[in-house]
């Protein structure tokens, strides 16, 4: 399910991936050719984490040359573009815990897939 909300049928997600390549083109000078890379989403289930990629479809070396840089891609390279992590209730209530928080109150959907928490200051 989460693979698919990330790797939507419409392709707003890959779009919105490879803008990132959009906006080094525009910001370093990049000469990043969008059409060369796919978008990829990953489900880590150790991590419990959405990964989205972009993968080169061919062998490429890209210069962004503001920042003095080339990068050289092979054929299937992926590079990593976001980490998009899932909380569950025990994880939400360490990190709140962890800030300073306290969480008073949890309520779920019926299949426990999303989540909202209450948080007070400890």
């Amino acid at each position: 399910m989460l693979v698919a909300a990330y790797d939507d049928a419409a392709g707003v997600t890959a779009a919105f991936n490879k803008n990132i390549l959009s906006v080094l083109n525009a910001a370093l000078g990049a000469d990043f050719d969008l059409d060369a890379f796919e978008h990829v989403a990953l489900w880590d289930a150790r991590e419990e984490w959405i990964e989205m990629r972009l993968r080169s479809l061919e062998p490429q070396v890209v210069a962004l040359p503001a920042i003095g840089l080339e990068v050289s891609f092979g054929e299937g390279e992926e590079m990593r573009t976001e980490v998009s992590a899932k909380f569950r209730r025990e994880r939400v209530a360490a990190e709140l815990a962890a800030a300073g928080f306290t969480m008073a109150g949890w309520w779920t959907d019926e299949k426990g897939r999303f989540g909202l928490s209450l948080s007070v200051p400890s």
